[in-house]
């Protein structure tokens, strides 16, 4: 009897709200990537929400969610290059090639190793394109389980080198045998791996002890809020954080079209444009009532999708709904989310 009258007590569960958007969230340590989608979602209790690539529970740092529309553009995101601050311990190896795991082994670091010569042309061997060998702590699957179950059992899979891009490795400071590097990198890199073998480059071995991810493609920390700062503001002032979904296509050629064009590019069909070939293109329509709302230029259009131009044809790649259209619409009428950079 007492606990139906306390179930009884329990306040109501809140509605679902359709919001179409994108959330920077600078994700603290030791909590995984979906963990902090289903708090986040949560908080903005939004019907639909999806993150844009794994960001392990050992790094922080920036983690687009993706609300409503926006999830459709996710992939863009998951396939962008990062750009991570990384800190290495150098002189131990470990199992896991980061501060997790047990020591495999120590050397001593050298004074020469230490030299900004020898470390520049430890990080410059690693430029361009090179094949890696995913670690086994990793989330990457072999017959539909994470390597990271089997390195727990201590079974150790083959792995196919994977191709990888590193555009940039900067160092940034050295303090004693930790050194920390800023890298730009294509997606599928892992830091740890690079550490290990930055070390193994020096002659000393190294592992990770901090990563913290700064950039995917054309967003960066700024703008980012953190779980804490969510979790102490309304749901008015959360609003103000979320973003228009073309925030993840910042860095896309646009393309705008007339009302009678954007009405047939909604059903998928293609559209004449004076536009260069181009691999991903952001398509936007007239905004219905543009002319009775503020000049903003903001306020005048709406995101259709995305496409691609061949030959001066526009050919649709992912489109947004009549609904999710209308969504936008009325977030840009009344509480506008804050613009992509066009």
């Amino acid at each position: 009897m007492v606990a139906a009258t306390q179930q009884l007590a329990r306040p109501p569960r809140q509605p679902r709200r359709a919001l179409h958007g994108v959330i920077l969230l600078d994700k603290p340590l030791g909590l995984s990537s979906n963990d902090a989608l289903q708090k986040v979602k949560r908080l903005f209790r939004a019907e639909k929400a999806g993150h844009t690539g794994t960001l392990d529970p050992l790094a922080t740092g920036l983690l687009p969610l993706c609300f409503g529309a926006a999830t459709k553009f996710s992939q863009v995101s998951l396939d962008a290059d990062k750009r991570y601050t990384a800190t290495l311990q150098l002189g131990v190896r470990t199992t896991t090639a980061d501060a997790e795991g047990e020591v495999l082994s120590t050397r001593e670091v050298t004074p020469a190793m230490l030299e900004p010569q020898r470390l520049r042309a430890a990080c410059d061997d690693f430029l361009g394109t090179i094949d890696q060998v995913p670690p086994m702590h990793s989330a990457l699957k072999h017959q539909g389980k994470a390597l990271y179950e089997y390195a727990r059992e201590g079974v150790e899979i083959e792995r196919a080198p994977r191709r990888v891009t590193l555009h940039a490795i900067d160092i940034v400071s050295v303090q004693g045998e930790v050194v920390t590097i800023d890298v730009r990198c294509s997606k599928g890199t892992y830091i740890r791996t690079l550490a290990e073998d930055i070390g193994e480059h020096l002659g000393c071995g190294a592992h990770l002890i901090g990563l913290r991810r700064t950039g995917s493609g054309g967003v960066s920390l700024q703008g980012a809020v953190t779980l804490e700062a969510l979790q102490t503001m309304t749901e008015a002032e959360r609003d103000q954080h979320l973003m228009a979904p073309d925030v993840l296509l910042a860095d896309c050629p646009e393309a705008m079209l007339s009302q009678d064009d954007a009405a047939r590019f909604l059903t998928g069909m293609r559209r004449k444009v004076g536009l260069a070939n181009a691999s991903l293109v952001r398509v936007y329509g007239p905004l219905p009532g543009a002319s009775d709302m503020a000049a903003s230029s903001a306020l005048r259009r709406v995101l259709l999708g995305s496409a691609h131009v061949q030959a001066g044809e526009l050919i649709p790649t992912r489109l947004l709904s009549p609904m999710e259209v209308q969504g936008l619409v009325s977030q840009q009428a009344s509480e506008p989310a804050v613009p992509a950079a066009h």
